[in-house]
């Protein structure tokens, strides 16, 4: 992320990389993304430290955020764009 972000703007660096032995091909040659495996929330690294909400307003976003992202444990110090956003 920090190599992209010398020559990208950061709305266009992705939330997060799935390391790949190969990439899946049609017959044509082309990438099939239909085979592409889909990623694993349970694992997406932020780089922030999670800090749990606290108070009801910081619990009604982080739901809110739940929903709309389909992820789980979102933090305090989370970005909602580097979650997919």
């Amino acid at each position: 992320k920090e190599k992209l972000s010398v020559q990208m703007p950061s709305y266009m660096i992705p939330s997060y990389f799935i390391q790949l032995e190969k990439m899946p091909l049609t017959s044509n040659g082309k990438i099939d993304r239909k085979a592409l495996p889909l990623p694993d929330e349970k694992n997406i690294q932020t780089g922030v430290e999670y800090i749990a909400p606290c108070t009801p307003t910081e619990q009604a976003l982080v739901t809110a955020w739940e929903s709309v992202l389909g992820v789980k444990r979102i933090g305090l110090l989370d970005n909602f764009y580097d979650l997919g956003g």
